[in-house]
């Protein structure tokens, strides 16, 4: 899973758990911009601690699992860079 696509859950749940981008950067104590950056799928980096505490306010957790074969959503991506 990449950045951006934990970007973009990240906002389905603030917007499932009925918060705002402000709300929930201020109890993830985490900058609005960095959260606004995420979930729009413009933030190259984020160090493990800040995306920790945004998945927990959200009831989320990161779970590590061996790789397998690539999701279809993975091939669909891999097949537009190379076109």
């Amino acid at each position: 899973m990449l950045l951006s696509d934990i970007g973009h859950l990240i906002r389905q749940e603030r917007r499932r758990a009925g918060l705002t981008a402000e709300a929930l950067a201020e109890l993830a104590g985490v900058d609005r911009t960095t959260l606004s950056k995420l979930e729009n799928q413009r933030l190259a980096e984020l160090g493990y601690s800040k995306l920790e505490r945004l998945l927990s306010v959200l009831g989320l957790r990161l779970q590590v699992v061996p790789a397998g074969l690539p999701t279809l959503k993975e091939l669909q991506r891999n097949n537009e860079v190379d076109e």
